[in-house]
């Protein structure tokens, strides 16, 4: 374990290089320590009901905002990135259905998990005395919030991660570990006066700079809302999208420094891109299982799929309706 700060921070820089190795874009060190600020946000947000029927959110707030509760002797949270975006640009036939990029592949959750587990390996050979845990996803830590004080990026207008260099679209992992690590130091907020998340959010879901209602958001309602029972000013605005949504990272000019990943598992499988909403309505129980195997796409179930395309196909019949 490193026993001064030459030491530490040659192990921190070497950690850095060697996540770059694994395939990943970027990471980053914060001190593992009360996010007494974010807190205070979160509570907030969740006080005004943002987080509609995620009720899991409000459970383990002080796990959420504090990693020294969630790891025994924490003292450094290693972030990292990793891109997901490939050049492939979706169909704008409003017949197609829509999917969000991040789940054109493989679902994220086993990829990055994968080299967040070597490089933890990895520190492990090189230090020996050490144990942590590493995320993705996977447990009550707050990825944005982690990676924004490691330097990575800041949190935009629409709530995602914003990175100089590397645009929005990626993922983000984290490794809460015991040992002393040389922290980075966050970077100012640069959205300034843009409004182009909020400007062409179809559902007002983004209510005010930094505020995302998930009761209005087609991301919240396509994947995590369970119900067949989504407003019909909402699903009128669903347009297409029967998976996600990507409109508020689609305007973000920031995206112009977007970093095309050099993961081959995130690649849009065969048919996501181009398929018709029609096609998907026939897909059944086996079909659906044996297509999205190892996929985000499951998370909604069949059930929460066929409500999603009945309301994409509901929308492709209405000339009014949202072509976003």
């Amino acid at each position: 374990m490193p026993s001064n700060s030459r030491q530490t921070q040659r192990l921190s820089q070497a950690i850095k290089q060697k996540a770059l190795e694994l395939g990943l874009d970027a990471c980053g060190i914060s001190r593992a320590e009360a996010l007494d600020v974010e807190a205070a946000r979160l509570k907030n947000w969740l006080s005004r009901g943002n987080h509609a029927s995620m009720s899991w959110m409000e459970n383990h707030l002080e796990k959420r905002t504090d990693p020294t509760k969630l790891v025994d002797g924490a003292r450094s949270v290693v972030s990292v990135i990793q891109s997901y975006y490939y050049p492939d640009e979706p169909s704008d036939d409003p017949d197609i259905g829509r999917i969000s990029r991040y789940a054109w592949g493989d679902d994220y959750h086993l990829v990055l998990k994968d080299r967040l587990a070597s490089l933890y390996e990895w520190i492990q050979g090189e230090v020996g005395e050490v144990s942590g845990r590493f995320f993705v996803d996977s447990a009550p830590i707050m990825d944005k919030a982690w990676a924004a004080r490691a330097g990575l990026g800041w949190i935009g207008k629409h709530t995602n991660l914003i990175s100089p260099q590397h645009g929005s679209w990626f993922f983000i992992g984290e490794l809460v570990l015991n040992i002393e690590l040389s922290p980075d130091e966050p970077i100012l907020d640069q959205c300034g006066s843009c409004t182009a998340c909020l400007d062409a959010c179809p559902t007002a879901a983004i209510t005010e700079p930094y505020v995302v209602d998930a009761n209005l958001c087609i991301s919240y309602t396509t994947i995590e809302h369970r119900e067949d029972d989504v407003d019909q000013s909402i699903r009128d605005n669903h347009g297409n999208w029967i998976f996600g949504c990507d409109i508020c990272q689609e305007v973000c000019p920031w995206n112009k420094f977007r970093t095309e990943s050099s993961e081959p598992q995130y690649a849009p499988r065969p048919g996501t891109l181009e398929t018709p909403i029609a096609t998907w309505a026939e897909l059944d129980q086996e079909s659906f299982s044996s297509r999205f195997r190892k996929s985000a796409i499951k998370r909604t179930k069949i059930a929460g799929f066929e409500r999603n395309v009945r309301y994409a196909m509901d929308n492709a019949r209405r000339p009014d309706a949202s072509r976003e």
